[in-house]
């Protein structure tokens, strides 16, 4: 990027976060082979030399997409869950929606997904997004439950409506799907309709 003040040219760098956001991007719409340098700094409409001030080379760029993954997908939930507060079925409800309903995280979470399934490294860092997801159900439903095995169960069983939601295809006779996953929750969570 190029800017003029009086005669004087001045070349702006694209920022590393743009880049990383354009990796994202990618990542989602066609997984880790469409994260390209060439094509992501035609994306931004910049040359790819800029990309190598921030990034020694492209699985630079991987890693720093998967931090950025799993800061968003945990540690930033986990503050605005703290932030907002609420009981722990709201907080249960909420985390599900900020990571696993959200426009921009959902998509970048299934294509990491699928990414692990032929990646050892991005297996692990998954592994581990996922236990501190699955700490929190077990944190939140061992509130109201406090048989453990039906802890893990429930907080298995929650986790799984949230990712397989998006997997499913069936047709609910009778029901809209956004009406047949409410109740799915509320016998995971023991809500009754007046609790939400």
């Amino acid at each position: 990027m190029e800017s003029v003040v009086g005669h004087i040219k001045f070349v702006t760098r694209t920022p590393r976060e743009r880049w990383i956001e354009a990796g994202l991007e990618a990542l989602a719409a066609g997984g880790p082979d469409a994260v390209r340098v060439e094509a992501l700094a035609k994306a931004l409409g910049v040359t790819k030399g800029g990309f190598y001030g921030f990034f020694a080379d492209r699985d630079a760029l991987l890693t720093a997409m998967l931090d950025t993954w799993e800061r968003e997908s945990i540690d930033d939930v986990l503050a605005r869950l703290e932030r907002e507060g609420g009981d722990p079925k709201t907080k249960i409800y909420r985390a599900g929606v900020l990571t696993l309903s959200d426009d921009r995280l959902l998509p970048i979470d299934l294509a990491v997904r699928d990414w692990a399934r032929r990646d050892d490294g991005v297996n692990e860092r998954l592994r581990r997004v996922d236990n501190r997801r699955m700490d929190l159900l077990r944190e939140m439903i061992g509130t109201f439950c406090s048989d453990p095995d039906e802890v893990e169960a429930r907080s298995l069983l929650a986790f799984c409506l949230r990712i397989g939601e998006h997997f499913l295809a069936a047709d609910h006779p009778g029901r809209t799907r956004a009406q047949v996953l409410r109740r799915a929750g509320d016998l995971l969570l023991d809500r009754t309709p007046a609790d939400q």
